[in-house]
């Protein structure tokens, strides 16, 4: 077993939330939410523990949504009360859609002061045997969202003006992030799974981006904002095609990213979401280097039935033929509640299969 991150057994950050909290969210405010976040998270945290996990989040139980938090409290960026931002969903019975309030460059991007630091705090003050994880939204999410139309020109007359600010404010978010000792921090990023589907190229290319190559910007933007992460601090990315109400977003194997993600992105870790067909094969893990970690989420959040050992011993098994045995993890392959809703499982699904994940890596790297 690895006793540094990412585990053999780990999960990506969201839990669902408990109905206590739902309901404190929406009759409280102020501290007294927060201490209804504070004892939902303590409860959830020992959980983790109890269940063998060696890593904990706060199940990112304080947001509405596992990015539009982070992105609406950089400085500079603020929300359009008047425009909201559409994305399709799809599951079985047909699409939904998500529409949060549509984003704006309003002035040069900074940071004001480190998002999500009391958060991180009480994490780290409450966990008693494992290591606390944060998890942050990439910088690639910022532009994805909202695109060129999104960027004031008259701040930003110069693109590549907009990319260091924006950069250089994550920098300073690691480096404030870790003097609080955060040694395990993870930014979520579903633009470079959705870049591998034909329709979100195309989406990006009508909006006037370089779909093409948009993975590529992405990279460079990430390498700048982790290129003086503190010592000791671990950093993993966790990549998946969209995650709300059980539904997604986008389709596509890693094939069109893989190379240049898994040789050129500085990070020590990758979550990857593997769960259905959707993913494509494992053939794309051959560019990953010596040295990174894959994180397979071979165990689904969408759904509460539970996956078979046996089977996911055989897909880790597959997946050994392009990566390293000794570089690979296992995990969900998302969160369990991107949103607050929630997808559509139980608590005792939930941890039923973090369990799951915990018992099968014990059984597979002892």
């Amino acid at each position: 077993m690895r006793t540094s991150p990412p585990f053999r057994a780990d999960h990506v950050g969201s839990l669902l939330r408990p109905p206590a909290l739902l309901r404190a969210r929406e009759t409280l405010t102020g501290d007294a939410l927060r201490e209804a976040e504070d004892e939902a998270i303590r409860e959830v945290v020992r959980r983790q523990e109890e269940i063998g996990l060696q890593s904990a989040t706060d199940g990112e139980f304080r947001r509405a949504s596992w990015h539009m938090d982070f992105i609406y409290r950089l400085g500079g960026i603020g929300q359009a009360t008047d425009e909201h931002i559409t994305v399709r969903f799809h599951n079985e019975q047909g699409d939904i859609e998500f529409t949060p309030a549509a984003l704006r460059v309003h002035e040069r991007i900074r940071l004001n002061e480190p998002i999500f630091a009391d958060d991180f705090t009480f994490l780290r003050d409450t966990v008693t045997k494992v290591v606390p994880k944060l998890t942050i939204p990439s910088p690639s999410m910022v532009h994805y969202r909202g695109g060129p139309a999104a960027i004031d020109p008259a701040v930003y007359p110069d693109v590549e003006e907009f990319w260091r600010d924006l950069s250089a404010a994550y920098a300073e978010q690691v480096r404030r992030i870790g003097a609080l000792g955060c040694t395990y921090l993870q930014f979520d990023d579903t633009s470079l799974a959705y870049l591998n589907d034909p329709a979100q190229r195309a989406e990006l290319s009508s909006r006037g981006d370089d779909a093409e190559h948009m993975h590529l910007r992405y990279i460079r933007q990430i390498n700048a904002a982790l290129a003086a992460k503190p010592a000791g601090m671990t950093i993993t990315t966790h990549m998946c095609r969209g995650n709300f109400r059980s539904s997604w977003a986008a389709s596509g194997g890693y094939d069109h990213v893989a190379e240049a993600l898994f040789s050129e992105l500085k990070v020590d870790g990758f979550f990857l979401e593997y769960d259905d067909e959707r993913s494509g094969g494992f053939e794309p893990l051959r560019f990953v280097p010596p040295g990174k970690m894959v994180v397979l989420g071979l165990v689904t959040t969408k759904r509460g039935e539970l996956e078979s050992k046996d089977t996911l011993k055989r897909r880790i098994d597959e997946a050994a033929k392009f990566v390293d045995l000794d570089q690979i993890c296992l995990s969900p392959q998302c969160g369990f509640s991107s949103t607050v809703e929630g997808n559509q499982l139980t608590t005792d699904e939930q941890f039923a299969k973090l369990r799951l994940i915990v018992e099968t890596a014990q059984e597979v790297w002892g």
